[in-house]
């Protein structure tokens, strides 16, 4: 049994994308696949498991079904973000050539996002509950025929080999993930680039949002993320989970939240944590695109 004080939960088979970014975020951790991500914040909560990593959006596929239902009514605090580059592997048994290969078997979004190789190569797709689980379904199975598109870590795992590396469709295959724990983390006020997350809930009427907002605006915060979800079956009021770039204790975050309070109702912090290295490195790429555009 691994220390549930130095142990990271992701939901998924050991070797999903989830379990990379866990060890790529936080490499001194051991990891805890679980079933679902109820079972991931169960874990948490259970003492199996000090954090959890839970993906929040992709750059190809978009917002990861359910996660910010979940996200307010989890117990939990956004501690961390961490960004993992997807580098999907066509992997396949050990001896297997490609010109054997007539299934490809993994997640749906998986699949969708290798489009260009599958129709290469003229194999039938095949939709699974999730890559790592079955890379290892297909490890077991025995079938050279059959191949799955799953990381390179899966393939190490289950003793496959890769038949064909880094075949996602888009370079930019991208999905960030939130890093929660029990109990917040607040970094300090001057600590570096902060990101606040939280959740509030307006009456659906005209300009309620805008009032609520504005005041993000007049401040000069800007405001990364929004997502607006229906709450308690009923359509009369909308839920929003918000993030925005800085500091609680930032005095332009505080008229901001001031104002939003004056707006609205039941306002809750879901975290306040430093910003990854990622927003900066692709700020930089962008600023060196527009650089390099001909005048």
């Amino acid at each position: 049994m691994s220390d549930p004080a130095r142990t990271i939960a992701f939901q998924g088979a050991p070797g999903a994308y989830s379990d990379l970014a866990c060890r790529n975020a936080r490499p001194e951790l051991s990891t805890l696949p679980c079933r679902s991500f109820e079972d991931t914040i169960a874990a948490v909560h259970n003492g199996q498991a000090t954090f959890a990593m839970i993906p929040i959006e992709n750059s190809v596929a978009g917002r990861v079904a359910d996660i910010h239902n979940l996200l307010p009514s989890s117990g939990l605090y956004i501690i961390g973000e961490h960004y993992q580059r997807v580098n999907h592997f066509l992997l396949g048994l050990k001896g297997a050539h490609l010109h054997q290969i007539t299934h490809v078997h993994s997640h749906i979004h998986a699949l969708n996002q290798c489009r260009k190789l599958i129709r290469e190569l003229g194999l039938e797709a095949v939709v699974r509950i999730d890559t790592a689980g079955a890379a290892a379904e297909i490890a077991a199975a025995g079938d050279p025929t059959q191949a799955v598109i799953a990381s390179e870590l899966a393939g190490a795992i289950y003793g496959l080999v890769t038949l064909r590396a880094n075949i996602e469709d888009a370079a930019h295959n991208t999905t960030r993930f939130l890093i929660m724990a029990k109990e917040p983390i607040v970094p300090h006020p001057k600590s570096g680039p902060t990101m606040t997350s939280f959740v509030f809930r307006v009456r659906n009427v005209p300009a309620a949002l805008y009032k609520a907002l504005g005041g993000f605006a007049t401040n000069g915060i800007n405001i990364t993320k929004i997502e607006s979800y229906l709450v308690g079956g009923r359509f009369n009021a909308a839920q929003f989970y918000v993030e925005v770039e800085g500091h609680p204790e930032h005095p332009n975050m505080k008229f901001a939240f001031e104002e939003l309070d004056f707006f609205t109702h039941e306002v809750r912090t879901l975290g306040v944590f430093p910003q990854h290295q990622y927003r900066f490195d692709r700020s930089g790429d962008t600023a060196a695109a527009a650089s390099e555009e001909p005048v």
